[in-house]
């Protein structure tokens, strides 16, 4: 018997990398999983890792910047696993740079991906969670938030602040509904993170010395069962909070 056994998660993103870790830990704690992202033979790739351990996964392709198609998308999702319960937002599709060198569609394809789209799927999945009983939403937001120097990481931070300040207002006005809404701020070993420790080792030990656990968490055991544990019936009485994972590095304050 699993934490999550008869609940339904939708994840964005969840082709590969954080997604995929996330749709892995949810699906071991009993949720079946509508895994979305723009990809599909990733898609499938985590589905069958799911089946594989027994788990029922469902892909949905879909590009969440296309946010007129969420509430079609989620539609689809709720006809073929008959509600959610769970929503993650995770995907997206940013920019970095000096603000100079950026272009105006640049700094705007973070926010569509972002904010943008997360508000979309929130507002979509609203009222099957509320018809539940209530739900959780996790968004993706990030340390560089909060870092100490923000250079290069100025549309990056300003798209996940804009999230992480609509995850607060969710929370505020969703709670009478039943329903939780938190923010993630992770570190983990994604694929792009993993392609540039390969390529600059001492850059990658240098950052790695800055994580006071000394390494950058893994997909699923360490963001991914987080995900599951926060919207499990033992964190009910959590939400419009951000909860950075990423081994103490950051300070939130």
């Amino acid at each position: 018997m699993g934490s999550l056994d008869g609940s339904v998660a939708v994840v964005t993103g969840a082709g590969q990398g954080v997604g995929q870790g996330i749709a892995l830990a949810l699906a071991a704690e009993g949720a079946a999983v509508a895994v979305l992202g723009r990809t599909p033979a990733k898609l499938e790739t985590t589905c069958g890792l799911i089946r594989e351990r027994g788990g029922r996964a469902e892909a949905f392709t879909c590009d969440v910047t296309d946010t007129e198609a969420v509430p079609e998308v989620v539609a689809a999702v709720v006809e073929q696993l008959g509600g959610v319960d769970i929503l993650v937002n995770n995907a997206y599709t940013g920019s970095y740079g000096p603000l100079l060198e950026m272009s105006d569609d640049a700094f705007r394809n973070g926010f569509r991906s972002g904010p943008f789209a997360a508000f979309a799927f929130m507002k979509a999945c609203h009222p099957h969670m509320k018809a539940r009983g209530g739900g959780s939403i996790v968004n993706l937001v990030t340390s560089a938030m909060v870092r100490w120097d923000p250079s290069t990481y100025g549309a990056y931070a300003a798209a996940k602040q804009a999230l992480r300040s609509l995850t607060r207002t969710a929370a505020a006005e969703w709670g009478p509904d039943g329903i939780r809404a938190n923010n993630i701020a992770p570190h983990a070993l994604s694929p792009g993170l993993k392609w540039w420790a390969e390529n600059n080792p001492e850059a990658a030990e240098e950052f790695r010395g800055t994580i006071p656990l000394g390494y950058i968490g893994d997909c699923e055991q360490d963001i991914g069962r987080a995900v599951a544990a926060l919207v499990g019936p033992g964190m009910r009485y959590l939400t419009g909070a951000t909860i950075p994972l990423d081994g103490g590095q950051a300070y939130f304050g």
